[in-house]
């Protein structure tokens, strides 16, 4: 993949930072609360659980697999770095493991096709997605990105 310093990565910060090292793993995790009357998973990571108030925290492997609860395509790419892969989707994807945990990213052909590889007339509300993992940017970072399930 042909990669462009300018695109935009996310940025790691403490709370958020496992999910990126897993991802380089090739890992889908979400941040659950280890509270033992709790449980509950929680996207995006941060110190409390909201459900519970706790403070303990755990990484839970996710199947990788969801569902697309909303798309975009948008038109013109409002940064310039994102021009020449238009037109391109940017999708939100709920959890097969909680369809309260939604994940943004792109539906891209295979982990590292450009963005506008998938023709946005096959994108459909509820369509089956999993993860894959493509290292983008000059340090590598692993972005996740889904590709649609037949």
């Amino acid at each position: 993949m042909a990669v462009n310093d300018s695109l935009l990565l996310p940025v790691a910060d403490e709370d958020g930072a496992p999910f990126w090292e897993y991802a380089a793993r090739g890992e889908l995790r979400v941040q659950a609360c280890a509270a033992p009357a709790c449980g509950e998973l929680r996207f995006p990571p941060r110190p409390c659980c909201p459900h519970c108030g706790s403070f303990d925290s755990e990484w839970r492997a996710m199947s990788g697999r969801g569902r697309l609860w909303s798309y975009v395509i948008p038109y013109p790419p409002l940064l310039p770095a994102y021009a020449e892969q238009a037109p391109y989707n940017a999708v939100l994807v709920e959890l097969a493991e909680d369809p309260h945990i939604r994940l943004a990213g792109n539906v891209v052909a295979s982990a590292d096709a450009p963005l506008s590889s998938v023709d946005p007339g096959r994108l459909r509300i509820g369509a089956p997605v999993r993860a894959v993992f493509c290292p983008v940017g000059p340090d590598g970072f692993t972005l996740v990105r889904w590709l649609l399930e037949r």
